[in-house]
């Protein structure tokens, strides 16, 4: 079975699951029903991680009417420049193997 470069170090858990996924599209908003579709989590287990990454800066929610949420990684944060950089690096690890 395939495991990403996240899931070896950190295993799988919903939220490495989800932003791997916004790392896979960055620079894209991606909505709420093609991250749950794209990570096979339900919506509801998506919206829960998706909550303390916004709240710490990590994602930027922006709503397309009321009930549409679309979501990007903040490449303004730090944080997620040093996230990026090391998912590249390690990408590029285990590309080699």
């Amino acid at each position: 079975m395939y495991k990403s470069p996240l899931e070896k170090i950190f295993g799988n858990s919903a939220q490495t699951t989800v932003l791997e996924s916004l790392l896979k599209n960055h620079g894209e908003f991606i909505h709420l029903s093609g991250i749950a579709r794209e990570t096979g989590l339900s919506h509801s287990s998506v919206a829960r991680v998706l909550e303390p990454l916004i709240e710490n800066h990590i994602v930027i929610e922006k709503r397309l009417g009321k009930q549409i949420r679309t979501f990007i990684l903040n490449e303004e944060n730090e944080t997620v420049k040093l996230i990026a950089k090391f998912y590249c690096n390690l990408a590029a690890l285990y590309d080699k193997k």
